[in-house]
């Protein structure tokens, strides 16, 4: 019997579907003939124009999936961890991350955030990319872009935008690490950037154990402390916030931030505990920075 592994189908959400099926051969010693790569079209792939938040949010990516998960038409979903909600369908399980990879942004049209023209068009659908950049250089337009790797490059190209932010991880796995790497002291990445879910069928003992031996704890361990705190906050795609854990030794250390839309306001926390203490931690964290927060900031949380 085949194993699917259900994927969106970019170029990006491919090359992570291929590393997740050299896992599963390397960790069973099965053949490409045992493992079928299966295509589900997503609506956040066919509208291309608009925001997420204003189309309905990170479900536009994984719902296509949860849905050919639930009917058998796949075993596994394989996604990039940022785009996966918070909470998941019922009848879904987040069982596994592949290694996460870079965790930064690399800016693409620029050396760096202050070497960016005055005025400058950056193009992002991130709300937490638009608000850090604004909260460092308020000149700065924004304007929706969305789309594949490759699309995004090249508006910059083109001129019709004079700059972008991607994620490094994207780019290194696709082969193209191009661009200027963002330290995290400039900017803080999203909750879960860098990291491959692996979900499947709540119950399937058989999938899960199969993808037991993939997992890479430490990144599974961060990746649900991040999102412990987006919970926490009750974020949601118009909600500009990041998020990082890292482990230290035998604890973790952990920064999160809150926005306003327009950077106007920036605040930001952090902690190091032992990893058992960490999801109460991090709930202590978003109730203090939302505190801080004014009454616009708190709006874009549901908290």
């Amino acid at each position: 019997m085949t194993f699917k592994i259900g994927t969106r189908g970019s170029p990006l959400a491919l090359a992570q579907a291929h590393m997740t099926r050299d896992a599963l051969k390397a960790a069973h010693g099965w053949s490409d003939g045992d493992i079928e790569i299966v295509v589900i079209h997503t609506t956040g792939d066919k509208v291309q124009d608009r925001a997420l938040a204003e189309i309905g949010g990170k479900a536009l990516w994984t719902k296509e999936l949860d849905a050919a998960l639930l009917d058998g038409r796949i075993d596994i979903g394989v996604h990039s961890m940022k785009d996966v909600e918070t909470i998941l369908k019922d009848g879904i399980a987040l069982a596994a991350m592949l290694p996460r990879a870079d965790v930064r942004e690399r800016l693409i049209g620029a050396a760096s955030i202050a070497a960016l023209p005055q005025g400058a068009r950056v193009g992002t659908s991130s709300p937490r990319r638009a608000a850090q950049l604004k909260a460092k250089r308020p000149d700065i337009q924004t304007e929706i872009l969305r789309g594949n790797v490759a699309r995004r490059l090249a508006q910059v190209e083109s001129g019709a935008i004079d700059a972008t932010l991607l994620a490094a991880a994207g780019l290194d796995r696709l082969g193209q690490p191009v661009g200027s790497l963002i330290e995290l002291d400039e900017m803080l990445p999203a909750s879960a950037q860098g990291a491959v879910g692996i979900t499947a069928r709540a119950g399937d003992d058989a999938t899960l154990a199969r993808l037991e031996p993939i997992n890479h704890l430490p990144t599974f361990e961060c990746v649900l402390i991040e999102r412990a705190f987006l919970a926490a906050l009750g974020g949601t795609c118009h909600s500009p916030v990041a998020a990082l854990a890292q482990l230290e030794g035998e604890g973790v250390g952990f920064r999160g931030q809150i926005l306003a839309e327009d950077g106007s306001e920036v605040h930001e926390g952090g902690f190091n505990c032992a990893l058992h203490e960490a999801h109460d931690r991090v709930a202590a964290l978003a109730a203090e920075l939302l505190g801080r927060a004014g009454p616009a900031v708190r709006g874009l949380f549901a908290a």
